[in-house]
């Protein structure tokens, strides 16, 4: 009786693209699977068909002899020679995502067939979040952090086993950690539910983690913050986060900075911006003013004829650069402070340079009375 042919079988056109090929396999196996189908031979059967057209048909070699020859050029693949890396490898992963389990074939070519899960195990990461003033994230400071997490037990030193005793072998599983199932013609290895993947039970377990292996404690560490964090920046801390299990190592812990908003300062990167009011005269007739900034007061000069929104900048004023050298900048945004009641006398002296506003102003003395006064 003759085969049949491969890409009808998939029922794909003969120049279907992989992802064509992966499409249908994935869509037939679903419908034909010995899962779906038990007591069906016949379903059993279309599913082996299929899994030898797409083991076939996937590998380019072996469909390139294919589409030559026909079945007499892969009748050795076919009949379960080595299909190369898209043969039972690829229909493998194919079947673990439909169906949630590995190793169908019970391992593949050149590999061991899987192994019981390593008892040690890393510790979880821990995540620690800080909040921190703008002066404290451009000073950098030390933080005294009380972290709760889990420890390795001293009692059994992690194994969870009372003192004297040891871990025995899963029975169910005889240390493998895996039990394996036959479905169809499938070998299929899932998790042993006894011990859940470790090979191991505790018959006798430790009085003080009971059997965990681990115990829950809070621990304070010291933390020196670097000058320059912002909000978003991370610390890792390696080694502080929560035990490993069964001797494996400690997770790390990870300190998360928060940047509270200032009054006075806004910051992007490592600038800082801030806005500051002057008067009238000052804006008109040029001033020295004093700014505030992190490291204390500096001086800064507003040239005469300064409109409002103008921007300054103090060099070297700003935040220090995280991990490198220097500090931005701060940049000063002038405004002009109108004031909203006058004194009789600025009243006048206003109404009097308002009538001269025209004219030259080089009246000295009117101007430094206008400058005393509104300064």
């Amino acid at each position: 009786m003759s085969k049949k042919d491969y890409y009808e079988i998939l029922g794909v056109g003969r120049k279907a693209t992989e992802q064509e090929l992966k499409s249908a396999y994935k869509r037939l196996a679903i419908r034909y699977h010995p899962d779906k189908n038990p007591g069906d031979a016949e379903a059993e059967e279309t599913f082996k068909e299929v899994a030898e057209a797409y083991g076939i048909l996937s590998n380019a070699e072996q469909r390139a002899r294919y589409d030559r020859y026909g079945h007499a050029g892969v009748s050795n693949s076919a009949a379960g020679a080595d299909w190369g890396a898209q043969g039972f490898g690829g229909i493998e992963d194919i079947l673990g995502d439909l169906f949630g389990f590995g190793d169908v074939f019970g391992g593949r070519a050149g590999g061991g067939g899987g192994g019981r899960r390593s008892a040690a195990q890393r510790g979880s990461d821990l995540r620690y979040d800080l909040e921190l003033t703008l002066e404290q994230a451009a000073e950098g400071m030390t933080a005294q952090l009380r972290i709760p997490r889990l420890e390795t037990c001293d009692t059994c030193t992690g194994t969870g086993a009372k003192a004297g005793t040891q871990p025995e072998t899963c029975a169910t599983c005889s240390g493998a950690g895996q039990v394996r199932y036959q479905q169809g013609f499938f070998s299929v290895a899932r998790t042993c539910g006894t011990c859940r993947g470790t090979g191991r039970m505790i018959k006798n377990p430790c009085e003080t983690c009971r059997g965990a292996g681990r115990v829950e404690r809070e621990r304070q560490i010291e933390v020196k913050v670097p000058p320059g964090v912002e909000t978003g920046s991370r610390l890792p801390v390696r080694g502080e986060g929560e035990g490993g299990v069964q001797g494996g190592p400690a997770g790390d812990l990870y300190i998360v900075f928060q940047v509270k908003e200032h009054e006075q300062f806004q910051r992007q990167g490592s600038n800082l911006y801030t806005a500051v009011p002057i008067t009238f005269a000052q804006a008109a007739l040029g001033a020295e003013i004093m700014v505030k900034t992190l490291n204390g007061e500096q001086p800064l000069k507003i040239p005469a004829g300064t409109q409002t929104g103008k921007f300054f900048s103090l060099k070297g004023h700003g935040m220090p650069v995280l991990g490198g050298r220097g500090r931005g900048d701060l940049f000063v945004s002038v405004a002009l402070r109108t004031p909203t009641t006058l004194t009789r006398e600025q009243r006048r002296l206003l109404e009097e340079l308002s009538k001269i506003e025209d004219r030259d102003l080089e009246d000295k003395g009117l101007i430094d009375r206008v400058r005393d006064i509104f300064g």
